[in-house]
């Protein structure tokens, strides 16, 4: 979609909620990629699973004067963090054309479409796969797409030629990032649980770099190779993927003080 060239159109800020169907104004109404938002007078405003069965008020020009009606903008993006809409999601610069009603901070206007996309990065998905989708249903609208980085703006995507490397790389390390979270999050350590599968629920006592010995049922003592052992996120603990048994020994007092001490 082209903004029309025969006029100027105004440039506003204003923000957007945004999921994996695109986005979405806060009272839900959605931005579709491609065409513009064409404004209309509604008599009941409910919330968003009502919104279609608002009913119309098309009895005057949208927007009007003395009605509240108008696809809504504010004037600067200084205005839109100073009362706190940035942090409700995607923020950025918005097309405002056709009818325009003006105000002290801000414009209604009758068309309107995304200008440039600036996106917190607290926002971003984490894994690659995620990142990806994520992506491609902003990139439909076809503007330039900025992580709002608190140092600097950095350019993810150009209407004009693509992806950019900047950006690209920024999501790399993140993703690398969030990696290293994981891994450091389900390092085994002393006291964690652990499923033997078939056989109950041990205790880590002692971890080194290659096994795992953990003590079951309070008697036996196990020795598990860390490749033998999952992590099970929906019940917070480790699994071992295969028998243990073999290997395990009687745990009296004594054997379980050099665990400890070892």
């Amino acid at each position: 979609m082209n903004v029309p060239d025969y006029i100027s159109p105004i440039i506003g800020y204003r923000m957007w909620q945004w999921d994996s169907a695109g986005l979405k104004s806060l009272n839900c109404e959605p931005w579709l990629p491609g065409r513009p938002l064409s404004a209309r007078c509604r008599s009941t405003m409910r919330r968003c699973r009502a919104f279609a069965q608002k009913a119309a008020d098309d009895s005057h020009n949208v927007p009007e004067q003395d009605c509240t009606c108008g696809v809504y903008a504010a004037k600067s993006l200084e205005h839109l963090r100073e009362t706190g809409y940035t942090t409700f999601g995607v923020y950025g610069e918005v097309h405002l054309w056709g009818r325009v009603v003006e105000h002290e901070l801000g414009w209604r206007a009758q068309f309107a479409y995304p200008k440039a996309l600036f996106l917190p990065p607290d926002m971003l998905p984490f894994t690659l796969a995620a990142m990806q989708s994520w992506l491609q249903t902003l990139t439909a609208y076809g503007v330039d797409v900025f992580i709002a980085d608190p140092k600097e703006n950095i350019r993810l995507w150009v209407k004009d030629s693509g992806c950019d490397a900047a950006g690209l790389n920024y999501l790399v390390e993140k993703s690398k990032a969030y990696y290293v979270r994981c891994r450091e999050r389900r390092a085994v350590t002393k006291g964690d649980r652990v499923a033997i599968l078939g056989g109950g629920i041990a205790v880590v006592e002692r971890v080194n770099d290659e096994d795992v010995h953990a003590v079951l049922w309070k008697r036996r003592v196990l020795r598990i190779g860390r490749k033998e052992l999952v992590w099970d996120e929906r019940n917070m603990r480790w699994e071992a993927t295969k028998s243990v048994f073999a290997g395990c020994a009687k745990a009296d007092e004594v054997g379980r003080t050099k665990i400890q001490e070892a």
